[in-house]
């Protein structure tokens, strides 16, 4: 252990140092986004909801409804991180909801045949909002904005604008019940004695990968680079054409991941499914503390963002809040989310 100096001058120096860091991480992002979480959990310990805040089955509950909006704000991060935005995310898990419906009940094909066709599909979305972005340099809002409009209305095209169910209509005009499919009932199901919901585990799934792709490689520091100063890195040799396509399409993946696991957990496609739901993804990523002006942040802090989000939506469900309460709520969240960062800043 390091002894104390001697000399008062450079112990008021050690002091000085200390006192700086302690206040250097009181007002970063971490912290923020850290004390938020406390924040909205010290609401639920007071207002637990007749008791409802201390039972298991909330908080995996909580988690679980949470999961979709996280990996939706698993690939919005990589394309904030970019000083980007993507509109498109809801519509795309809608697309990709009822595509995955399709092809499991209606065709019978295989999930291994069936799950890479969904993450492909929302990878091409992805990248072809990444490739118009990048290659024509038009605003990020309004390619994504179009984006979401065009996977909207594919989706309701072949779905025929309706939900993609296990009832079938016959060619006779009768209608029949097919089985739910087997990966359906994997991907909403539940382990440790029903102690823990395996989306929930897949979304963990994805803060990993996101973790990997932004801290251990180099694509990662690319991505930080781009959103920092764009032209500083396209002038120290970064791909960033590749670059931006590969944030859309990671985001365009992740969508696609929360399309696959809302369809089975409504055993069903819906072309309706999502709408809002970007708005709830690009809340997670600010209120986390990533800097909506590039360059800065984290898959951590978008966990973290989860987290908050996930709870506050619990704590106000089991309090008996309405809807539209909850909505204006997480719009005044996302305002002093805002505010707090230019004060980090």
């Amino acid at each position: 252990m390091p002894e104390a100096p001697d000399n008062p001058t450079a112990l008021l120096a050690l002091e000085h140092r200390e006192r700086s860091g302690w206040r250097a991480w009181i007002t970063s992002s971490s912290a923020t986004a850290l004390l938020a979480l406390c924040f909205v959990l010290l609401i639920g310990v007071i207002f637990s909801g007749d008791g409802a805040f201390y039972k298991w089955n909330t908080h995996r509950d909580a988690l679980r409804q949470a999961s979709v909006y996280g990996m939706l704000a698993c690939g919005m991060t990589f394309v904030i991180i970019t000083a980007g935005i993507d509109l498109s995310v809801g519509s795309v898990l809608a697309l990709v909801a009822v595509a995955f419906s399709i092809l499991s009940i209606h065709w019978s094909w295989s999930p291994w045949l069936a799950v890479p066709a969904c993450l492909a599909l929302g990878a091409a979305c992805g990248a072809a909002s990444g490739g118009i972005i990048a290659r024509l340099r038009i605003q990020p809002f309004i390619v994504t904005l179009a984006m979401m409009v065009f996977a909207r209305g594919l989706a309701k095209s072949i779905s025929g604008g309706r939900k993609v169910s296990t009832a079938m209509q016959l060619p006779d005009g009768s209608w029949t019940a097919a089985d739910v499919p087997h990966v359906f009932r994997t991907i909403d199901s539940r382990l440790l004695g029903d102690n823990v919901s395996v989306v929930s585990l897949i979304f963990l799934a994805c803060v990993l990968v996101s973790w990997i792709i932004l801290s251990r490689l180099r694509w990662g520091r690319y991505l930080y680079a781009i959103g920092g100063n764009e032209e500083a890195a396209r002038l120290s040799g970064v791909p960033v054409t590749m670059m931006k396509v590969l944030a859309y399409a990671l985001a365009g993946v992740f969508s696609a991941v929360a399309g696959l696991c809302q369809a089975a957990q409504e055993q069903q496609g819906d072309p309706e499914a999502g709408i809002g739901y970007e708005l709830t993804a690009i809340a997670i990523v600010v209120i986390g503390g990533t800097n909506l002006m590039g360059g800065r942040g984290g898959i951590g802090l978008t966990l973290l963002g989860t987290l908050t989000i996930g709870y506050l939506d619990k704590i106000l469900s089991i309090n008996a809040v309405p809807e539209a309460s909850r909505l204006m709520l997480t719009g005044v969240i996302v305002i002093v989310a805002v505010l707090l960062q230019r004060r980090t800043d």
